[in-house]
């Protein structure tokens, strides 16, 4: 299959999941008291996102029990196991999707972004203390939520522990990148370790979290988690490459704005080492005032000494590493998927 007829593929199979998600996120975050907190914690949620980690937990338990995708009711999903009663697969979809809002609502308040996903963001539409009652309502809901499942006392446990787990890293990773952004130098070891922190550790928990709910051995759920790990990385280092290659009403936020926060990346760290001043590229003082020449003679530098490329090669090559991860998993159309959605991450315009 080529790039283009793949992509097609993998964006019908998120637009059909996140059709289902966006359906019921009335049904897992009901509008409640007070009204202000429910409509900024929704905020972001309805404002729109692809939904990829929850399509990740969704296609993964439908690789696991080789079921046709979309064949089954999430709601009421099969197990691997005989004559156990079928789980909430949704409700731990739903769940992660709550995390990954609860993230980027205290992400944009860190940075101070004043756009996500092509709307204002919480701490703009609503005020900043808003906001972060808003993301600890999330935090808080995402475990209320991941409760409904209805998968036996202890797998049910276990996946409240690896979302518990994966909070802390996310936290953990997020402690780091504001750390980065005061040293001089950051190896690309450390790099991949904040960002699979940051960033992969909920890929992880999306691909692996059905394997626990539907009764899989540790073999697999191992390997389903080294896969979302690995593609998860990627995804965060093709992230940045978009970051400076995208235009600003495409992404929905200011082109290049890691660079101009002075954000640490292997693309960063690689123009050093090739001698690039990279915190010179930007020397406008207020981010506001920074022009768009200005960003593109500076991805013009980054370009030139091949950082850029160098990115883009890494995140090609932990997919890669991350699609040998499957071999575990039954040859199914939903197992294709999955390997489907670890190529077009990194090949996604945005």
């Amino acid at each position: 299959m080529d790039r283009e007829a793949r992509a097609r593929t993998v964006e019908d199979a998120i637009e059909n999941r996140r059709a289902v998600v966006n359906d019921h996120i009335d049904t897992y975050l009901p509008m409640a008291d007070p009204e202000r907190l429910y409509e900024a914690s929704r905020h972001l949620l309805q404002a729109g996102g692809k939904r990829l980690r929850p399509t990740i937990l969704l296609v993964a338990g439908e690789a696991l029990t080789e079921t046709a995708p979309g064949a089954q009711s999430y709601q009421e999903f099969p197990t691997v196991r005989d004559n156990e009663p079928p789980i909430d697969l949704l409700a731990a979809a739903v769940s992660v999707e709550v995390i990954q809002s609860f993230t980027l609502i205290h992400d944009d308040i860190m940075d101070d972004d004043r756009m996500r996903r092509g709307a204002p963001a919480v701490h703009v539409a609503f005020d900043s203390d808003t906001a972060i009652l808003a993301g600890d309502t999330l935090y808080s809901k995402a475990f209320e939520i991941m409760l409904e499942n209805g998968a036996p006392p202890d797998r049910g446990l276990d996946a409240l522990d690896t979302l518990a787990s994966t909070c802390t890293r996310i936290c953990e990773g997020q402690s780091l990148d504001v750390d980065f952004e005061t040293r001089e130098t950051v190896t690309t070891e450390e790099y991949i370790d904040m960002i699979d922190r940051k960033t992969a550790v909920l890929y992880a928990a999306s691909a692996s979290i059905p394997s626990i709910l539907l009764g899989a051995d540790q073999e697999t759920t191992d390997s389903l988690e080294a896969y979302g790990r690995s593609i998860g990385q990627a995804f965060q280092i093709h992230d940045d490459v978009l970051d400076l290659t995208t235009p600003s009403e495409t992404l929905g936020k200011q082109r290049g704005s890691d660079l101009i926060e002075g954000k640490r990346t292997v693309i960063t760290q690689h123009a050093k080492e090739n001698g690039v001043q990279v915190d010179e590229l930007i020397t406008s003082g207020n981010p506001d005032s920074v022009t768009e020449r200005e960003i593109k003679d500076a991805v013009g530098e980054l370009e030139a000494v091949g950082s850029i490329a160098y990115a883009r090669d890494l995140a090609t090559d932990l997919v890669a590493e991350g699609l040998d991860e499957l071999e575990a998993i039954p040859d199914t159309e939903a197992k294709r998927r999955l390997e489907q959605i670890g190529a077009y991450l990194i090949e996604r315009s945005y």
